[in-house]
């Protein structure tokens, strides 16, 4: 199944903005397609002011955020979570995360994960959900300039 390539143009202005290049975490829009064609993976835009952007409304309103998941049995995995610069402390990492837990409570999820590399600030964020480290991957992410950085894994029961 093609994904929306409205959705697909949304989640890229987002990404092209939110994620620290010295990092490389930002996906690339063929990864974004590719993981959308999973009848697994889910996703939501939202604006500026939070309010969901449908995926089939034509490309007027600007995102400020998004939230990609997939889910396999029982289980999810938040794959990316991202706020525009000019958009964060507002709330909207926030709004996407209880969407995230009321979403994957209609599918019937029990737990969520999430990885993340060491030092990155939205651990903030996830600790006031209630996400626990559970296990780290010693030199996982690999930056642009080639030094190594932990991945750590959080949880949580929903």
């Amino acid at each position: 199944m093609t994904p929306c390539p409205h959705l697909v143009d949304r989640i890229m202005t987002v990404m092209e903005t939110a994620f620290d290049p010295a990092f490389g975490e930002a996906w690339n829009r063929r990864q974004v397609v590719d993981a959308l064609t999973l009848p697994s993976t889910h996703a939501l835009v939202v604006d500026a002011d939070g309010a969901v952007i449908p995926d089939g409304s034509a490309p007027l309103t600007m995102p400020a955020g998004f939230v990609l998941t997939r889910h396999v049995l029982d289980e999810e995995e938040l794959l990316l979570i991202a706020v525009a610069p000019g958009a964060r402390r507002r709330g909207i990492g926030a709004g996407l995360i209880e969407y995230l837990f009321a979403a994957a409570r209609r599918r019937g999820i029990a737990r969520i994960f999430l990885e993340m590399r060491r030092g990155n600030p939205a651990i903030h964020l996830y600790a006031k959900f209630g996400f626990e480290p559970i296990g780290v991957r010693k030199n996982y992410y690999r930056m642009v300039n080639g030094d190594r950085i932990d991945a750590i894994t959080f949880g949580r029961s929903i």
